[in-house]
């Protein structure tokens, strides 16, 4: 299926979104959001995907933001919509059953900075800006960026940074655990490419149960979180991936998982 405004491929088993506004430094609209909903239905019906990365057409931005326009003219009743709508499709983004890597290249700003966090990880780009500039719209971030922000790089410094509106660089976002990793800006992808397929040569069954593991856990107490990891563990070893796992360790052979949920 074609896209208007994403770019979707395949490089073997990982998938590559990448947002294609350059004009518009690929604000996010009503319509690239619709797309990006649809191809996230079809990602999450491939089983043959290990990881999906996200990135941003052109050298200047991942996603600069929200589209004004589109935000200037909305009413308190569609306000809600839109911002109800982009929250669920980004919590589809969450949700999915595969790791996913936000490799952000330039301005990751409100509905980009929002979009990043809802990935496993981001890796950036040394070019990169981060940030929740709403406030000085009058507004508040509204697609989880308050929420997701909070729970990456704690109360405080998010309210700091929603608060003023502010951008950080790429090595700022690093300090503060925002990203993952820094890098080169021509090196960006290769990097992410790197770790995508380290990612994708383990087991589907097991990266399944540790992303569930570790998004459910992070909302309860350790106790509560220690079940739910006992229960997955089990799980784990009831898939044929734990038994190739581990006989190739004894054996001293590479391994070579099936990569089946079930």
């Amino acid at each position: 299926m074609s896209y208007e405004n994403i770019l979707y491929e395949l490089s073997d088993d990982i998938g590559i979104i990448t947002f294609n506004r350059p004009k518009a430094l690929n604000a996010l609209n009503g319509s690239l959001l619709n797309e990006l909903s649809s191809v996230l239905d079809t990602i999450a019906a491939d089983e043959t995907i290990r990881v999906l990365i996200l990135t941003g057409s052109g050298e200047k931005s991942f996603v600069a933001g929200a589209d004004i326009k589109e935000i200037a003219e909305c009413t308190p009743l569609s306000g809600r919509r839109l911002s109800k709508n982009g929250q669920d499709i980004f919590f589809k983004l969450e949700a999915l059953s595969i790791p996913v890597i936000a490799a952000v290249n330039g301005f990751a700003l409100g509905g980009g900075c929002e979009v990043a966090l809802a990935c496993d990880f981001i890796y950036a780009s040394e070019k990169a800006r981060f940030g929740l500039p709403e406030i000085t719209l009058g507004l508040i971030p509204g697609y989880g960026g308050t929420q997701r922000l909070a729970r990456i790089v704690g109360k405080n410094m998010a309210k700091e940074l929603i608060f003023t509106g502010k951008m950080v660089s790429a090595a700022e976002a690093l300090a503060i655990g925002l990203v993952n990793k820094v890098c080169e800006p021509d090196q960006l992808m290769n990097m992410v490419m790197e770790t995508a397929k380290a990612i994708a040569s383990k087991g589907r069954f097991s990266l399944e149960a540790a992303k569930r593991v570790v998004n459910s856990g992070v909302n309860v107490d350790l106790a509560d979180g220690c079940k739910i990891e006992t229960d997955a563990f089990a799980l784990c070893m009831a898939n044929i991936d734990a038994k190739e796992g581990t006989s190739a360790f004894i054996e001293k052979r590479p391994t070579k998982f099936e990569g089946k949920l079930v």
